[in-house]
């Protein structure tokens, strides 16, 4: 199953995999909501997640996705090249991490990987992740709980606490308890802020 906003993308990485003898794509989705809503009918060995799409996003997609159904084998196929990105996602269950700017040949390789229940990493991911644990000084980032990193990048994006309130479908209220959390752990006053730091991280594009 392919999960990711753009038509075109989903278009390209089908044409790339229908090539493939031994790969079928039994499925798409334009979000997480359709992903979960499809998963079951679809029974997919692999899902091919993106991470930045419209509503719950993908990490919270895929959380809820696993939750659902433990079974579920997710491969995050993301624009994002930070090893932050890929520890949320391993910790959210994810068993694999690649960029898109990884060989087409990469992608191919990493399905039956993951379709096995092993794990695949990009391997600049890798040797981030690595090189991060080395140094042992995490960032202040790397402090904050699941939801609040999730919110922690909506805010840094510019949304509103109503908008990721009614993302999440929490309340405004509950954002706002993570929103001080988040205040207290970065050291930060404003969304403004959080955006800087969310943008020096290479968590979101300036």
């Amino acid at each position: 199953m392919l999960v990711d906003d753009h038509a075109i993308v989903r278009r390209g990485f089908r044409l790339l995999l229908d090539a493939c003898a031994d790969v079928e794509v039994v499925a798409e989705a334009g979000d997480g909501e359709q992903a979960i809503a499809g998963y079951a009918a679809a029974a997919p060995d692999v899902v091919v997640m993106d991470l930045s799409m419209p509503g719950m996003g993908g990490l919270e997609a895929l959380r809820r996705l696993l939750l659902r159904y433990p079974d579920a084998k997710v491969l995050v196929l993301s624009a994002h090249e930070n090893a932050a990105y890929a520890r949320r996602a391993l910790k959210a269950g994810a068993l694999g991490y690649l960029t898109k700017r990884t060989a087409p040949e990469e992608l191919i390789k990493a399905l039956p990987v993951a379709a096995s229940g092993r794990l695949f990493l990009d391997r600049e991911i890798a040797q981030q992740m690595v090189a991060g644990t080395l140094q042992g000084n995490p960032e202040a980032i790397e402090t904050l709980s699941r939801r609040e990193f999730t919110v922690f990048l909506e805010l840094a994006r510019g949304r509103s606490v109503k908008q990721v309130a009614q993302d999440l479908s929490v309340s405004a209220g509950t954002v706002g308890t993570h929103l001080y959390n988040i205040k207290q752990k970065l050291g930060v006053g404003n969304q403004a802020e959080m955006a800087l730091i969310a943008v020096r991280n290479g968590l979101i594009d300036p």
